[in-house]
């Protein structure tokens, strides 16, 4: 599982037959599960930790996007997340992604050392697609019904899953235009949806690979949608493992391309046996 990616190249995963796992790294004060736990000095470490642990990516934001947060400002954003990227690319040539909307913030993290774009926002801000042409490097692009502070107010669709993959193949092909060649589509679970809209994207993953033509990054894990199934799962840190093993999994059934996950050891242990018994 390779993608050109001009000047950068992914290299394989570490679970032979992927997925890749790429490892959360929030440095906010207010993120809904680790919120102000990796801000720091404490950015770095963990990170590394992550990456003993199994992990293939690294993902760093500096602006939290769960439900009802508010927005940071440019400058805070790079402020936060530049010094962490920059001391992570010192220590480590693991690859490192940044979790942006903002154009400005993307170019600083990637002069600070890293390689990947992760835009919840898929390009649609003002400037992204030309950034995006400019800075030459992979990215994600994520589907988002409304913007963070109230995407969870009432959503609706009347086929998610027609919907969102369309929405994708829409934003791959204006990134394509602009000469942006390497990209992954991601559906946004908890991104303006229900439980049921999520279930239904989850069982749909190969389909929303098949018809944007991108593979699949699927981040399901800690999301509330798990409490929504396990009324006990209160705590998105410590109480929603299982389910988030669960996504994972049958993400890796559909031939997902990334998991993006807070429990990094566990996933890989979780993809190491099911790849095993898929032998």
């Amino acid at each position: 599982m390779r993608f050109a990616m001009g000047e950068f190249q992914l290299p394989p995963p570490k679970l032979a037959g992927g997925p890749y796992i790429m490892g959360v790294l929030n440095v906010t004060p207010d993120s809904f599960s680790d919120g102000g736990e990796r801000q720091g000095g404490a950015a770095a470490p963990h990170a590394l930790a992550m990456l003993e642990a199994g992990a293939d990516i690294i993902d760093i934001g500096g602006e939290s996007t769960r439900p009802g947060a508010e927005a940071v400002d440019i400058a805070e954003e790079i402020a936060r997340v530049a010094p962490v990227i920059a001391a992570l690319r010192a220590m480590t040539a693991a690859p490192i992604s940044i979790d942006t909307m903002k154009p400005q913030v993307a170019t600083a993290a990637i002069a600070a050392g890293a390689s990947i774009w992760n835009d919840v926002a898929a390009l649609r801000e003002p400037g992204a697609l030309e950034t995006a042409a400019s800075l030459q490097r992979p990215v994600v692009l994520m589907h988002m019904q409304g913007e963070p502070r109230t995407m969870q107010d009432n959503p609706h669709y009347d086929d998610v899953v027609a919907e969102v993959t369309a929405f994708l193949r829409e934003r791959a092909a204006a990134a394509r235009a602009k000469g942006v060649q390497t990209l992954w589509v991601d559906p946004g679970i908890g991104f303006g949806k229900t439980l049921d809209h999520n279930l239904a994207l989850l069982r749909n993953l190969d389909r929303i690979a098949e018809e944007t033509g991108c593979p699949v990054l699927i981040g399901a894990s800690r999301k509330r949608f798990i409490q929504a199934l396990d009324a006990r799962a209160t705590d998105a840190r410590t109480g929603r493992l299982g389910g988030s093993l669960a996504a994972a999994l049958s993400a890796a059934q559909q031939g997902a391309a990334i998991v993006r996950v807070h429990d990094v050891a566990e996933t890989a242990q979780a993809l190491k046996v099911w790849r095993a018994l898929q032998r």
